[in-house]
């Protein structure tokens, strides 16, 4: 076994006769931050689920934190692709917080105050106290989605998976929820693997990109990636990679399988039509 947060050597996934990826090799260092993209449908999530150990792969082997993939690995939080709760749902933020601890136990009963403790100190560290006890369908995008992030940090993890965080919110909640995670990286010096179709606002925090493609995948620094001639080769189509005031530009026309860069739905990075 190996030191390594993440390792998978040589990782095939299949969903029947579809080749999610191939032969996907990739270490991640302790305390990096990994963006990993590509369009929808890639692959993306897939990965994630690979490391959570809910999915098993065709082929290769993979390691998190030095064994097997294991579900409810408690050294793992995970931060779940953003979904509306219920408006009437009578279910505060503590509460959703809490299942981060016990949520695998069937009811909920008393609470022991170390658990108490453990909550109070997850909302804190994302600043959601003041609504901690508000029902969570009457909350905004950008405050249920701290209290997501402090479900995944309840149990003090090494190792935080975030699937689209920034999905559906406004400017000043991607970059608050932006440094909250970063927050924690510095504190903790844990490892993130953050899913987005949109690198520039976490660009500064990114030291190794994973972008998948139509079973096609490329890994390394953002320099090494994010060029027009490693975009191309994984497009099968001339795409053009332009760095403009600290921002990433992908411009590119239709690829292979009728993949279009130019239609927002399907941004990798951001994207600007040829």
């Amino acid at each position: 076994m190996t030191d390594l947060p993440v390792r998978l050597d040589r990782v095939t996934l299949t969903y029947g006769q579809r080749v999610i990826w191939s032969d996907l090799s990739l270490d991640v260092a302790a305390g990096a931050f990994v963006a990993i993209l590509g369009p929808n449908g890639s692959g993306k999530t897939s990965l994630l689920r690979a490391i959570l150990g809910l999915v098993t792969p065709s082929s290769g082997r993979i390691e998190v934190l030095g064994h097997a993939p294991r579900r409810g690995d408690p050294g793992i939080g995970y931060v779940p692709q953003r979904s509306d709760f219920d408006p009437d749902l009578a279910f505060r933020g503590r509460d959703l917080v809490r299942l981060g601890i016990d949520g695998h136990r069937w009811g909920f009963g008393l609470p022991h105050p170390s658990v108490r403790a453990q909550v109070a100190r997850a909302l804190a560290s994302v600043e959601a106290e003041t609504y901690a006890d508000a029902p969570i369908g009457q909350l905004s995008g950008g405050e249920q989605q701290r209290l997501r992030i402090a479900q995944a940090l309840v149990g003090d993890p090494r190792m935080l998976l975030c699937d689209e965080p920034l999905a559906n919110l406004d400017l000043r909640y991607q970059q608050t929820i932006t440094e909250l995670i970063a927050g924690w990286q510095k504190r903790t010096g844990g490892t993130v693997l953050f899913v987005t179709h949109d690198v520039n606002p976490v660009l500064h925090l990114v030291d190794q990109v994973v972008f998948v493609v139509n079973g096609r995948w490329a890994a390394g620094s953002p320099d090494e990636v994010l060029t027009s001639e490693r975009m191309s080769a994984l497009y099968r189509s001339h795409v053009d990679v332009v760095r403009v005031h600290g921002r990433i530009l992908v411009v590119g026309e239709s690829t292979e399988s009728g993949f279009n860069l130019d239609e927002p739905h399907h941004v990798p990075v951001a994207v600007e039509p040829h």
